[in-house]
């Protein structure tokens, strides 16, 4: 760069020194190739300055792109669908999903033993009770299967509007808050399929406690008719007064 700024100065010594004339002008060239190294030095601060700027510039738009907020939420639809379930397990029919009730009820409907202090009427009544709580929890089962195929219609629509903003997303703000939607989104998946499955294994244990129960009641039936073991002894029966 100096040899070019040198050959600058001599080319303006060569054009100034014809055009004085008669008169000489005295330039010193070495202060005059300083000059201009200052000059320039001088300009290139400049630009740089006007490129950090620049920089800096960009660097603040890119920031406002991802502190910019996403302007969709589906949390409102993936709640609505989950408590519609949940409401479907609450308003079950038949043996209480409330662990207390629960044992009490079943305690009480499905004995370990049937005892000679229970009259014939109330088995019949504990077995009708029975075959009411089996058939209840396979209506509720089945409703939640329901709710469920149901819910997959919501569930494609709101999986493509969540990642067509993710990947259409300004930001890290932006894409980061549509990726956690889609896994709050899985996660309401996850938790429906767990009611499912428990609405489906409660139905399944309360007919096998039927059954069960059903067998102890044919026990003490048998038991009754059967019974204390002393041995039958015929007698005369008199039909009509003959």
């Amino acid at each position: 760069m100096k040899k070019t700024l040198i050959a600058i100065a001599t080319a303006v010594l060569v054009t100034v020194m014809p055009a004085a004339n008669a008169q000489w002008v005295v330039v010193d060239p070495t202060n005059l190739v300083q000059n201009i190294l200052t000059a320039a030095r001088a300009l290139e601060q400049i630009n740089n300055q006007i490129r950090s700027l620049q920089n800096e510039a960009q660097m603040l738009m890119n920031e406002a792109k991802n502190l910019t907020s996403l302007d969709f939420s589906a949390l409102n639809e993936l709640r609505s669908a989950l408590s519609a379930t949940n409401q479907l397990i609450q308003q079950a029919q038949g043996l209480a999903f409330n662990v207390s009730r629960m044992e009490t009820e079943f305690a009480r409907l499905y004995p370990e033993a049937y005892t000679g202090a229970t009259s014939g009427t109330q088995m019949a009544t504990d077995a009708r009770q029975r075959w009411k709580n089996s058939l209840e929890a396979l209506r509720t089962a089945t409703k939640v299967q329901s709710q469920a195929v149901q819910n997959f219609t919501s569930d494609e629509q709101t999986l493509t509007d969540l990642v067509n903003r993710s990947q259409s997303a300004a930001g890290a703000l932006q894409a980061t808050q549509a990726t956690n939607q889609l896994l709050a989104l899985q996660s309401r998946q996850t938790i429906q399929a767990q009611q499912l499955q428990i609405t489906q294994d409660r139905a399944a244990a309360l007919e096998q406690a039927r059954q069960v129960a059903v067998q102890e009641r044919a026990r003490e039936v048998r038991r009754r008719f059967q019974g204390d073991g002393t041995p039958y002894s015929p007698y005369t029966v008199n039909f009509y007064g003959n």
